[in-house]
């Protein structure tokens, strides 16, 4: 069974600053009270679709008011299974899943449990359909233990999934950037069992097809 959690954002979005309040256009829902965050390199890249004037008359902006910088944000459908031992979130651009560790691999491990295989090549084979040619495979840790043996240990995961990975994908170009990132960018609250199990992951993401 899963939940289907949607995270809408306005395609320009524009806050207003007035008498030192600002005013922001779009919130995000998430599974979570903890704002996920993101790897360098992997932020949105959508760009406002229309120059806006901070000066045009239109705008009808207060005396004193500036307009904030422009911010611009994906449209993202998150699905999780209600143990959220897997998620999926789908923007205009990409495909991310993210499996939690203890579906894949025993304690402290980075050697496959029985039915990570075919969790990992049901994605390659969306890699496959979607024609990818550029695939992220990130792992990542809680924050318990030492930064550094988490560092390694989420590297090995992330090795491990796209070891398999690479036995179905079919595209002979594909690319992988495979990193371990331990406790950094956590997507859920480390200071809850239920949070540190949704940090400990592997992420998968690859670009949709345009066609």
């Amino acid at each position: 069974m899963t939940k289907r959690l949607r995270t809408y954002a306005a395609t320009a979005v524009a806050g207003l600053v007035m008498a030192g309040v600002q005013f922001v256009g779009a919130a995000s829902a998430h599974a979570d009270d903890v704002t996920p965050t993101a790897p360098p390199g992997t932020e949105p890249s959508a760009a406002a679709p229309v120059p806006i004037d901070a000066n045009a008359p239109g705008l009808k902006i207060p005396q004193g008011g500036t307009l904030a910088p422009i911010k611009v944000l994906d449209i993202a459908e998150v699905v999780e299974d209600l143990g959220g031992e897997q998620r999926r979130q789908e923007t205009n651009q990409t495909v991310m899943m993210a499996l939690q560790s203890e579906v894949m691999f025993p304690e402290d491990s980075a050697v496959f449990n029985a039915q990570a295989a075919a969790r990992i090549q049901a994605i390659a084979q969306e890699i496959n359909t979607q024609k990818a040619a550029q695939v992220r495979v990130f792992g990542f840790t809680d924050d318990q233990g030492s930064y550094e043996h988490g560092k390694e240990l989420s590297k090995k995961r992330a090795d491990a999934v796209q070891a398999e990975l690479a036995k179905t994908v079919t595209n002979p170009g594909v690319t992988f950037d495979v990193r371990g990132y331990s406790e950094d960018y956590p997507i859920a609250d480390n200071g809850t069992e239920e949070g540190r199990k949704k940090n400990r992951r592997v992420e998968i993401t690859f670009p949709r097809s345009t066609k």
